[in-house]
């Protein structure tokens, strides 16, 4: 497939219109030791609209393997395998230790997943089906902390490109992105050319079978949900979603929880980390359910919804890319998994959140 394809653009400019909106139900957080065939999470590969939120068809493919541990209603417990190790066996032994039977990949020996030389991509594919271990999703660099809007869209979707190809041999629909940090530009021209190249690659995204995740972290939409409700409306695409880290509103100064409200219907996939703010505006990232980023709450809110995907430890306890801290160290895999054991108590002990007047919670 070209880097660069004009009908891209064309059916993108036709995605340019209205939205839908997509409801839930009222979910409990009791975990249990059932199994959930799959990735976890179901996404269609329907190109018509979307109606029931995270609750989404199925497809060829997803009763591979089971997924271990899950959580009443949602999905299964996973985590960002770089963060515990460096390598596929480390990552995986992190998540074992935890009783989970997925990971989700975002680099291996310090290389992206789109990077990886091909032998030793077959490789991973090798041991994970040996393993029996599931890609719930992976994580990409496409409009990142280190691509800005004024960046040349062609590596993102030369990145997408190569994920597609890897995804489908993973088992794996579900891509996470984000939406361009500013590089000097105005307002508008910056929100202009945000939605333009979301809507491309969404575009390519769906002829491909894959589903785009937008994170709340760096860029136009990151922050706002006015911005990511208008970001799905404009590109208007069942192949594009929202993933919810519960951890991002301490570092980029917003409270996870009133973000989540707004946004919680159309939340396919959610990565847990917790931090404080220090009083000198740094941030320092702690077990989940020790810091300031609401995380119970959030846990609430989902389940409220009825939120059915995954849960996926991003500690950032040893690696935090955005920082420049890279490479997990020799404790990085106790760190994982004593946040992956605080999540799980976290979970025996949220409720769902009460609902406002009129069903909201």
């Amino acid at each position: 497939m070209p880097v660069h394809d004009t009908a891209d653009n064309r059916r993108s400019e036709e995605r340019m219109r209205g939205g839908h909106a997509a409801g839930g139900h009222l979910t409990g957080l009791r975990t249990n030791g059932s199994h959930a065939p799959g990735s976890g999470t179901d996404v269609s590969r329907a190109t018509g609209p979307v109606t029931d939120g995270p609750h989404l068809a199925r497809h060829p493919g997803d009763d591979r393997h089971p997924t271990g541990p899950r959580v009443e209603g949602f999905g299964p417990l996973t985590g960002i395998g770089d963060e515990a190790a460096p390598g596929l066996d480390g990552q995986l032994a992190a998540v074992r230790r935890l009783g989970w039977q997925a990971v989700e990949l975002r680099s291996v020996d310090g290389t992206a997943l789109a990077d990886l030389p091909p032998a030793a991509f077959a490789a991973l594919t090798r041991t994970l089906r040996d393993e029996g271990v599931t890609v719930p999703a992976v994580a990409s660099r496409i409009g990142n902390w280190s691509r800005p809007v004024t960046g040349d869209l062609a590596l993102d979707l030369a990145e997408l490109d190569v994920l597609a190809e890897r995804c489908a041999a993973l088992g794996c629909r579900l891509v996470r992105i984000m939406s361009y940090p500013n590089d000097g530009l105005p307002e508008t021209e910056w929100a202009d050319r945000v939605l333009t190249r979301i809507a491309v690659l969404t575009d390519r995204a769906e002829r491909a079978g894959l589903v785009l995740l937008h994170e709340n972290c760096a860029g136009w939409a990151g922050d706002s949900a006015d911005r990511a409700l208008r970001l799905l409306r404009a590109v208007d695409s069942p192949a594009l979603r929202l993933l919810f880290d519960t951890g991002n509103g301490v570092p980029y100064g917003y409270h996870a929880p009133d973000l989540l409200r707004d946004l919680a219907p159309h939340v396919v996939h959610v990565h847990i980390k917790d931090a404080v703010r220090t009083p000198d505006g740094t941030t320092v990232y702690t077990l989940p359910g020790e810091g300031d980023a609401g995380v119970a709450e959030c846990l609430r809110i989902l389940a409220a919804h009825g939120y059915t995907g995954a849960l996926s430890l991003e500690p950032h306890l040893a690696v935090r890319p955005h920082d420049g801290l890279l490479r997990a160290g020799e404790d990085a895999a106790d760190l994982f998994v004593r946040a992956g054991q605080a999540l799980t108590r976290l979970l025996r002990t949220a409720q769902p959140a009460p609902a406002r007047p009129g069903g909201t919670p």
